[in-house]
Parts: structure tokens; C-alpha cells; sequence
């Protein structure tokens, strides 16, 4: 099975360098680890480098503890002329525990040349889908 152009999973572990004062996943740390991913999707979407234009609707749901491997699925829900939309769940699981959902949010990206300036992305690269 292949997967479409604008999908990923990213895998990462949270130490304790990453975490608050409560032992938890800090949310500056959630934000960094869930823009990363959203850029790699729209990356691979649009063939091209990409920006952040914007970030939305984020959502912590569920505490993520030092040593909990957090799963990040990103993928395109939108593609524009220049921009996408990208989608990104973070999935965290503790040692012999199911997977929880943890964390959301939604990500503005542009497609940018390298004068930085948006620039079409060739939608041959997409294939658009719902949810992965």
C-alpha cells in the first residue's frame, strides 16, 4: 500500500526536556512537534517549500506523560492554488496502553519559491482525501 502524497505519521517520544512542571508535554513542545509534521505533509503535497501562514483550532485533549510515544498524522484536507490545509492528530500512548487522542489542530500552509513569494503548486502531487 502506498501512501498519498500529504499524508505522514511521525513518531516521537516525550523526554523531560519536553515537559511542563506537571510531568506532561508542554504545549509550546506540542506545537513545535504538530507544526513539524503539518509542514512535511504540505511539503510532499505540494512538491514545493512551504510557510506557515496560520494555525487553528488547537485543541490539548489529554495529558501526554514523559515516555509516552506520541504519534503525530498529518495530512492535506485542502489544496489551493498556493495553499493547503493541513490536518494533524496527535495519538499518545503509554507503555501496554491503547493509543488516546490527545492533541489537534489545523494548519495554514503556503507554497513559497525561493525568493520565499507564493508560487502554484502543480496539483499532480495531491491526492486529496478526508481523513487518513
Amino acid at each position: 500500500m502506498t501512501t498519498p502524497h500529504g499524508t505522514l505519521e511521525l513518531t516521537e517520544i516525550v523526554f523531560p526536556e519536553h515537559a511542563n512542571h506537571y510531568g506532561t508535554l508542554f504545549g509550546g513542545n506540542a506545537l513545535l512537534l504538530m507544526s513539524k509534521a503539518a509542514f512535511l505533509a504540505a511539503r510532499s503535497a505540494a512538491g514545493n517549500n512551504v510557510v506557515m501562514a496560520g494555525v487553528s483550532d488547537v485543541r490539548f485533549l489529554a495529558p501526554v506523560g514523559v515516555g509516552h510515544v506520541l504519534t503525530l498524522r498529518a495530512w492535506v484536507s485542502r489544496l489551493g492554488r498556493s495553499s493547503l490545509t493541513v490536518c494533524v492528530t496527535g495519538l499518545a500512548q503509554a507503555l501496554g496502553a491503547p493509543r488516546e487522542e490527545a492533541l489537534k489542530g489545523i494548519f495554514e500552509m503556503v507554497a513559497v519559491d525561493a525568493q520565499g513569494r507564493p508560487t502554484a503548486i502543480a496539483h499532480s502531487y495531491v491526492t486529496q482525501q478526508e481523513t487518513p
